[in-house]
């Protein structure tokens, strides 16, 4: 039996309180003290009794394969440059982590909510690969029970953070959030050395939800600077702290660097989703006064917008 190397917690003892009291009965409580000192070390955990169907992951990576497998000259029909890398195909190879020249040796599809906004220039309309009909259905129902899942989770962090419940409500609901669906084919015999499936970084978001992989490779970068590997663990979702969180809070809570080393076995494949939480554009980043005084009372992350701070990483990577 695979044993989980970050701490494990369940919504339900969250979710089991989200009534009229919720947040105040001793599970939901429990829950979220646990969540604020997960996310504040080691920045990650697992999450078990999450609401999200195994059923629909599964289709999920099984349409992920039917578009990854397509001919390149017709993934390549639904790169758009004018959408940055936020919807749509992005090539194998292109994007490359913050401060890494070498490309990260995996390619993806992006995709955001797909309805009506109140805010139409927060985010670009959805694309569809027409070549495997399955893919919208599929996607856009797991993107709206991750959507579900990661709404509990931004109440409990609003709560650990000494806000109301409903802090994040408004602005994450119409976020820029994002499903990205990853394909890492076997590794080129001719890929830069220096080149991992995925070079160490930060997330940029608020949290991220990252369904099972189908193989292992995340590893987390430890205070001690030795790397834990994440175990990818069936009815787990693995949540860690994104930029956005850690500078609101003034890095109460942590965004952790991670990778995703390449495989031992070089013609080996691995999927993976991981879901970017978004607060809308125009929320302001500036660390919470509450939040300053708990770490020394020094601000020590400058005011920003959401969609500043997303602008400038879309530069810092690439895709931009």
């Amino acid at each position: 039996m695979t044993v989980q190397t970050i701490p494990v917690l369940d919504l339900q003892d969250f979710v089991s309180g989200s009534g009229p009291d919720a947040g105040s009965d001793i599970k939901s409580q429990a829950f979220v003290k646990a969540l604020g000192e997960a996310l504040s070390e080691p920045g990650f955990f697992a999450l078990v009794n999450h609401g999200v169907e195994q059923r629909l992951i599964d289709a999920a990576y099984g349409a992920a394969e039917a578009f990854f497998a397509l001919p390149e000259n017709t993934k390549a029909e639904y790169e758009l440059a004018e959408m940055k890398g936020q919807r749509g195909f992005t090539q194998f190879g292109k994007e490359h982590a913050k401060d890494s020249e070498a490309p990260d040796l995996k390619e993806f599809w992006h995709l955001g909510r797909d309805r009506a906004t109140a805010h139409p220039t927060a985010y670009p309309e959805n694309i569809w690969p027409r070549e495997v009909p399955q893919f919208r259905p599929v996607m856009t129902t797991l993107f709206k029970q991750l959507e579900t899942c990661a709404g509990h989770l931004m109440s409990a962090c609003a709560q650990y953070l000494q806000q109301p419940a409903d802090f994040f409500t408004a602005q994450v609901k119409e976020g820029n959030t994002i499903l990205r669906v990853i394909h890492y084919p076997p590794v080129p015999a001719d890929a830069v050395p220096a080149s991992q499936r995925a070079a160490p970084h930060e997330d940029i978001n608020l949290i991220t939800l990252l369904c099972e992989a189908t193989t292992p490779g995340l590893e987390l970068l430890q205070l001690n600077g030795e790397w834990l590997p994440v175990q990818p663990i069936q009815g787990q979702i693995i949540v860690d702290t994104g930029d956005m969180l850690q500078a609101l809070s003034n890095g109460l809570l942590k965004s952790t660097t991670h990778r995703v080393v390449n495989p031992s076995r070089s013609r080996d494949r691995r999927f993976s989703m991981p879901f970017f939480v978004h607060p809308r554009p125009e929320f302001d980043l500036a660390p919470l006064p509450g939040c300053v005084e708990r770490t020394g009372g020094n601000q020590l992350f400058p005011a920003e917008t959401a969609g500043q701070s997303l602008e400038r990483r879309l530069k810092e990577i690439g895709l931009a």
